[in-house]
């Protein structure tokens, strides 16, 4: 069966992610609701151009939609298109209040329509490695991760992620993908401390973060710089036996800004000199470890899988509402300067 799709926004995540993710996934991109006209017919010469998003969810031939737009925007119109009878996919982060996630969350449970959120780093191919470790049990009983997701880029730029807008800046951008990862990987921590905090001249609004976080024994370690001229060890997880460490980002982002395609069997393949290695406490030994294929396209298989055979989805809407409370205990715990114990006071 083929299911439809109707996209809400063009720009770099609509472009470049979603609509050339869909497509190797099997959906149809019927419609597109964007300004940028020209451009969809470009890429999407089969879509519809459409002027508004009522527009959009009045069409009984849509099955899905898929917002790409800016979080401000999320949850009116997630709440529209389940209201229409849409299944509907959200980019992160999901909504800007973690109340309005939940909101999202019972509405789609009431409408009997699958509701998930495009958190693609759980595919990354640094990610996926890590798991198939921990499945593995290479490296013991995990007492420390810390993981950075530095750049140098001195020029903020105009995106509106980087206006003084609700839920623009590095914590919700760069940090959902962080937390999102956490959780999946520990579930929530006990407590969490945070600095926020703006270091590039002319930025108007936070362009980097520390995350200390706290689950028993375990610390966890989160951070961005924008003013990072080397970005150094991406992971650095520790265990009772080994350490893993891994530079470099996942290349998906870049081959997709490029032009290649999910189904492009260079597309997700980390090279060899960026694979990550294994460090082993007692010997001292180092092993290089092959990078996993990262596979975005791999979450859009199992939007599809959910839709048609009623799979869980692959981000449930209570699994995005979670970054969202822990993004909003990051934001306190700056404000007041002091730590949050998550279920306490959260």
């Amino acid at each position: 069966m083929t299911l439809r799709v109707g996209l809400i926004g063009f720009g770099l995540a609509g472009r470049y992610f979603h609509a050339p993710l869909l497509r190797v996934a099997g959906f149809e991109i019927a419609a597109v609701v964007s300004r940028r006209r020209d451009e969809i017919r470009e890429v999407l010469p089969q879509a519809e151009v459409l002027a508004n998003d009522a527009d959009l969810f009045a069409r009984q031939d849509i099955d899905v939609v898929v917002i790409a737009t800016p979080t401000q925007a999320h949850f009116a119109q997630a709440s529209a298109a389940l209201e229409a009878g849409k299944h509907v996919v959200v980019d992160k982060p999901v909504t800007v209040t973690s109340a309005e996630a939940r909101s999202l969350a019972r509405l789609a449970q009431e409408r009997e329509r699958v509701l998930t959120v495009f958190q693609n780093r759980r595919w990354d191919a640094d990610f996926l490695t890590l798991q198939k470790l921990l499945r593995d049990n290479r490296l013991g009983e995990i007492n420390g991760y810390h993981v950075r997701w530095d750049r140098y880029r001195p020029e903020p730029s105009e995106s509106w992620r980087n206006l003084p807008e609700p839920a623009s800046g590095m914590v919700y951008d760069l940090g959902s993908h962080l937390i999102d990862q956490v959780l999946v990987l520990f579930g929530k921590p006990d407590w969490l401390q945070a600095d926020v905090f703006t270091q590039r001249p002319g930025a108007q609004t936070e362009d980097g973060f520390e995350i200390l976080m706290g689950k028993g024994l375990l610390r966890i370690t989160l951070g961005v710089s924008y003013l990072a001229s080397d970005g150094g060890w991406r992971y650095r997880v520790h265990g009772s036996q080994a350490s893993f460490l891994k530079a470099e980002l996942d290349p998906q982002e870049d081959q997709s800004l490029g032009g290649m395609q999910a189904d492009d069997p260079r597309f997700g393949v980390e090279d060899r000199d960026v694979w990550g290695k294994v460090v082993y406490g007692a010997t001292g030994k180092t092993e290089t470890i092959p990078s996993e294929r990262g596979c975005w396209v791999e979450f859009y298989r199992r939007v599809r899988e959910s839709i048609l055979d009623g799979t869980p989805p692959p981000v449930t809407a209570d699994e995005a509402a979670d970054v969202i409370e822990l993004i909003e205990a990051v934001y306190r715990s700056a404000r007041e300067g002091k730590r949050i114990y998550v279920t306490r006071d959260s």
